[in-house]
């Protein structure tokens, strides 16, 4: 009963509301900004190495780049192996065009996150925080709204994403190496808790070292592959438009399935206009807020257009088939088919990493937003010993239900901040125009502390 009702609020959400509307803010912010983000992708690139970080030396310093590589954690998890496989074989190769489509359109959604989580962040005890809940609450003046977020998140990322990222790597560590999921469920939990324990200063530092070694290392792995089938690459490309547009799957209703999918783990993949990068991209220390939109956004495009491009062709040049597995089994099938029983092996190091990194990367979404419904720190330890609590459970638990009720709260937690970008969006272009402007004169873009205070006066905002 409990199943069918998830099932059901998931059929509604996924394949009508979340669509539309993840579109409709898409669509308004690129013709607003005059589809300037097309043109911008080295300006992303720049501001990635930028180390002009603004002027307060009272904060402890997160970088540009460890606010992405903290987000990107989050970002290349189970989603890029396992999802994009879930994504195949129920909605076809053509789904993969979708979650292409979903990373260019929605991107404007990520960079407009970002940067209002950048002109609302606050000083917290030694450094910055931020998030959809701040700028609900101090630009649109709606602290329920705001509060109905943190508890959103905190479930979706903190709790039930986090156990099923567990999950993921036990079962796919037993499948390879034998070792019982207790055993590496106990592991796994011991880790999490001294890295969680040290705050976002220590989730930089590991994620700053974890996650480009883990990006680059299964690119690597993908191109080597498409190097053995680069003969096969057209066909591959044929066979994803063919299944994306083709005549027989619009009859036999495979387009929709298809555009469900892809939207729906692209989203879980990138998650662009979910909520959850501006968490991590509000903690940065920067001269500009667009400089942390303007990566953020780069993290999208690195996350779908890059590494689950990798995954899509491993599977569809390996010619496994699509019905008689699923989820990370079938990456693994593919990739053994293309290497041999290595293929196995590198799959589940590939899944213990990038589903690791999302455990700490998703603990601090939900931390930033524990810190703004409480300033206790009994309440703050609470959080992390749960965490710790569901990181052990889910190497013990089967998670249908859990991960359909996250489908639900991410759904849910995607709606509040679509909102918030609908009322606050305007300011984001604002800065945008400000920031192109500077640039168009030679400047490196500054928004000091006058900027901001005239900025708020101007708009009757509370902003940093």
């Amino acid at each position: 009963m409990l199943q069918h009702i998830i099932d059901t609020a998931n059929d509604l959400l996924w394949s009508y509301v979340m669509i539309a509307a993840l579109l409709i803010c898409a669509l308004y912010f690129t013709i607003r900004s005059r589809f300037a983000l097309f043109g911008m992708i080295g300006e992303m690139c720049r501001q990635f190495i930028d180390n002009k970080q603004g002027d307060d030396k009272s904060v402890k310093r997160i970088s540009s780049f460890q606010a992405f590589v903290v987000s990107l954690a989050s970002r290349v998890g189970t989603g890029n192996l396992a999802g994009v496989a879930t994504a195949i074989a129920v909605g076809g190769p053509g789904a993969v065009f979708w979650m292409w489509v979903i990373a260019i359109i929605g991107s404007i959604n990520a960079f407009v996150e970002s940067t209002l989580a950048q002109l609302y962040k606050r000083r917290s005890t030694d450094s910055y925080i931020g998030g959809p809940a701040y700028y609900i609450m101090h630009g649109m003046k709606c602290r329920p709204l705001a509060v109905t977020f943190s508890i959103l998140i905190i479930v979706t990322f903190g709790f039930a994403f986090n156990t099923v990222q567990s999950n993921t790597i036990c079962e796919a560590v037993e499948n390879a190496f034998g070792i019982d999921k207790i055993h590496m469920g106990i592991a796994l939990t011991t880790a999490t808790v001294l890295i969680i324990f040290g705050g976002i200063q220590r989730i930089a530092k590991v994620s700053s070292v974890v996650v480009p070694i883990m990006a680059v290392g299964y690119i690597i792995i993908a191109l080597v592959v498409i190097a053995m089938n680069i003969e096969h690459l057209p066909e591959v490309l044929s066979t994803i438009i063919h299944s994306a547009f083709g005549m027989e799957q619009v009859v036999g209703g495979g387009v929709g399935a298809a555009i469900m999918q892809g939207v729906k783990r692209g989203l879980f993949s990138n998650e662009a206009g979910m909520g959850s990068a501006p968490n991590v991209a509000a903690t940065a220390t920067t001269s500009h807020p667009v400089k942390q939109g303007l990566v953020q956004t780069l993290g999208v495009f690195t996350d779908t257009l890059v590494i689950c491009s990798c995954t899509a062709f491993i599977i569809l040049a390996s010619g496994v088939s699509l019905t008689e597995s699923d989820g990370v089994q079938l990456t693994q099938e593919a990739l053994t088919a293309e290497i041999g029983g290595a293929g196995r092996i590198i799959v589940a190091i590939a899944i213990f990493f990038f589903a690791f990194s999302s455990i700490f990367g998703n603990y601090y979404y939900g931390e930033a937003n524990i810190r703004f419904i409480s300033k206790s720190r009994k309440a703050l330890i609470a959080y992390r010993l749960t965490v710790s609590a569901m990181v052990m459970l889910g190497a013990l638990l089967s998670l249908k239900t859990v991960w359909s009720l996250a489908d639900v709260t991410m759904g849910l937690m995607t709606l509040c901040n679509l909102t918030a970008l609908a009322a606050l969006g305007r300011q984001a272009m604002l800065l945008l125009d400000d920031y192109r402007q500077q640039r168009k004169k030679g400047l490196n873009p500054v928004f000091t502390k006058a900027n901001i205070k005239e900025f708020a006066e101007n708009y009757g905002i509370e902003c940093w």
